[in-house]
Parts: structure tokens; C-alpha cells; sequence
């Protein structure tokens, strides 16, 4: 077991995905691909997984009270570029329709219950994030 520290200055306690249930109670099986994601609303945290491994963690906002984000296993479907509006400079489309992944014009709202649902990262970080993911790859809200 190792410690890591995010961006967020949050600690997390992490060890290589020995058991079928080391991250969260969520099945290993779910990351077998070479990327996947998963999303803490709790926490209101990304990770990103890279063959099973926590690769990254970002920050994210997600949905509030009123309109929170869905919980489930999805798949990134559709992304766009530089979106508009106050969907900042990418857009990673889940298959549950109306929700997704993207940037943000406010970053003052990262790390806070405020979106309709979507989950929010910053710009630098959707960039990232949309660099390295494909299209398919499974995305586990919890």
C-alpha cells in the first residue's frame, strides 16, 4: 500500500487491485481495459485507471441535491470540442442521455455539489483527460 495525494490536496491510501473489491466495492473486472473511470460523488473526485492502476485524480463538480448525477456503469459514447456555454473546452458524452463529462467556465465550482447532474472538471484536466480516453471505455458513477 501506498499513499497519494491529488490535486485537491485529498489523501487516498491505494494498493494494486489484488482483491475483487479494492476500489470502493467496485468489481476489478470493471477496469480490465487499458483506461477506465471512476467518479466518487461523494468525494467529488474522477480517477482515471490505466490497466487496473490509479493512474490520475482530478477534482470534479457533480450534480446537487436537486438534480444529482446518475450512479451506474456508463460508456463514453460522443466527445466534442470546445462545446460552448458552460461546457469549457471538451465534452465526453456518457450513454445516459443529457449527461457527461466536461470543463467549465466557472472553477470556483470544482469540488462542490452544483452541476444538473454532469460531472465538471477543469479545463487543463478535461484536456487531459479527453487526450488520453477513448471512446467506449466504461465510467463507474458511485
Amino acid at each position: 500500500m501506498y499513499k497519494i495525494f491529488d490535486e485537491a490536496g485529498l489523501e487516498w491510501t491505494h494498493k494494486r487491485l489484488g482483491s475483487p473489491y479494492d476500489f470502493k466495492g467496485i468489481k476489478r473486472e470493471q477496469f480490465n481495459m487499458a483506461y477506465s473511470i471512476a467518479i466518487d460523488t461523494n468525494r467529488c473526485i474522477l480517477t482515471l485507471f490505466k490497466d487496473g492502476i490509479v493512474y490520475r485524480i482530478y477534482p470534479a463538480a457533480i450534480g446537487k441535491p436537486s438534480t444529482p448525477t446518475p450512479k451506474g456503469t456508463f460508456k463514453i459514447i460522443n466527445r466534442a470540442i470546445n462545446p460552448g456555454g458552460p461546457f469549457g473546452a471538451r465534452w465526453l458524452g456518457l450513454n445516459k442521455r443529457r449527461y457527461g463529462i466536461h470543463g467549465t467556465n466557472d472553477p470556483g465550482s470544482i469540488g462542490k455539489n452544483v452541476t444538473n447532474g454532469n460531472v465538471r472538471l477543469h479545463n487543463k484536466d478535461i484536456l487531459e483527460l479527453s487526450s488520453r480516453v477513448p471512446i467506449g471505455i466504461e465510467v463507474t458513477i458511485f
